[in-house]
């Protein structure tokens, strides 16, 4: 029986990021593949701060030929409500970085991690499901539908939704489902996009467009199940019209792609990421509607918690309670991350008056107020920037208050 450190269950996105970062921090890693489903046709939009992890990883030279800046998101209410509100543009300028993230397929991003994986001498790759584990107090064993057992001191589930590791481990989850689906999509288009993402808000949810490098972009499209399976079996030219169309001709003529394809939205939560010599990671954990760019970046986030926890001394072994200090540790993120992205989904479907009136309000705010729109990029391209650095914007704006007044001050001795 093959012995190691960290065994990870599951090779999509998560996972093998999980993968490298833990040999890569010290640890003999097994990285458990089992069989991959159907072509993903989805983009991801990875943040200022998975970029700089990529980065240290080694993978980010590798990956931005493939990726297109974020540099500008803008939000538009294509609603035809009583109450809309104001068009609101973030600058990645305003916060001083040249973009919020890159956009990329995730098929080029999975491509790039299958290479580093295969060059990777601290990991070795099994192609096998897992057919059980077995946890004690020493670690956890894994017996492979190949016939192979496996030893670990600690494992990562990062097998999904229905995850085998969460449910050996005796952690429940909390599931919730929404009236939408989204439609998924990439187009070409005759106008250039600038590094400008748009997101219409309708009463049906986000129609969210984001660029790809060249003059392409991807598309999620958020509607009623029947409506997201009529238009991806609508002809290529027909579809490419509507969301020309839904785009308001931002980007010229548009040229819808191969490939469309409806994801059911619903959402996920465990009850714990984290028990004993388990952390669950990605989909195991947390899923929610592709909005705000949250999924594989809160993912990214469980990693580096795990990087911490796991490879700060690679020497020393694994804790018993490994996964109870990751559980702790990402609690308040993951929590906070899935109800702000459930709050703003169900706001545009509400029809109640108030609602639509805070939302409104909100981005009337966002649009208005500076301070509280930097605070709130900075926020969202890396968690606990924003908040943190907010007694430093305080102080900063009462500085410049109390400098204005002496200013005046002095200007009023000297004409006395």
């Amino acid at each position: 029986m093959r012995q190691f450190d960290i065994a990870v269950i599951g090779a999509g996105l998560a996972g093998s990021v999980a993968a490298l970062a833990m040999a890569r921090g010290g640890r003999s890693v097994v990285l458990v593949a089992g069989p991959r489903s159907g072509a993903d046709g989805r983009t991801t939009a990875l943040m200022d701060q998975s970029i700089g992890f990529m980065a240290r990883l080694g993978l980010w030279d590798e990956i931005a030929p493939f990726a297109a800046g974020l540099s500008t998101m803008q939000i538009i209410d294509g609603t035809k409500r009583l109450l809309r509100a104001p068009p609101v543009s973030f600058r990645s300028a305003e916060i001083g970085i040249d973009a919020f993230g890159y956009n990329m397929a995730n098929r080029d991003l999975m491509a790039v991690l299958e290479k580093a994986l295969a060059q990777e001498p601290g990991v070795s790759l099994v192609q096998a499901e897992a057919q059980s584990l077995a946890f004690d107090d020493g670690g956890v064993t894994i017996a492979l539908d190949s016939g192979e057992t496996l030893f670990a001191a600690f494992v990562i589930g990062a097998d999904g939704r229905n995850s085998k590791t969460r449910e050996t481990a005796g952690v429940s989850v909390r599931r919730w489902s929404y009236p939408q689906s989204a439609l998924v999509l990439n187009f070409a288009h005759t106008v250039p996009h600038h590094n400008v993402s748009t997101e219409f808000h309708t009463e049906t949810g986000p129609f969210t467009q984001v660029p790809l490098p060249g003059q392409r972009s991807s598309l999620v499209w958020v509607v009623e199940p029947a409506e997201a399976t009529r238009l991806a079996a609508l002809p290529l030219e027909e579809l490419s019209r509507l969301v020309e169309t839904r785009m308001q001709s931002l980007l010229g003529k548009v040229s819808v792609e191969e490939g469309a394809q409806c994801w059911p939205l619903s959402g996920m939560t465990a009850l714990r990421y984290g028990k004993g010599r388990a952390a669950f990671i990605g989909e195991a954990a947390h899923a929610f509607p592709p909005i705000g760019a949250q999924g594989l970046n809160l993912s990214l986030r469980d990693v580096m918690a795990l990087e911490d926890i796991l490879c700060a001394d690679p020497q020393r072994p694994i804790a018993a309670d490994a996964g109870d200090v990751f559980d702790r540790r990402r609690r308040v993120d993951v929590i906070s991350r899935t109800a702000s992205v459930d709050i703003l989904n169900r706001s545009l479907l509400s029809s109640f008056l108030p609602v639509q009136m805070l939302r409104a309000a909100g981005l009337h705010l966002l649009k208005s107020v500076a301070p509280l729109r930097h605070l709130v990029m900075r926020e969202g391209v890396e968690p606990g920037r924003g908040f943190g650095s907010f007694p430093a914007l305080l102080r900063e704006k009462i500085g410049r208050q109390a400098s204005g007044r002496n200013g005046k001050e002095q200007a009023g001795y000297g004409q006395d």
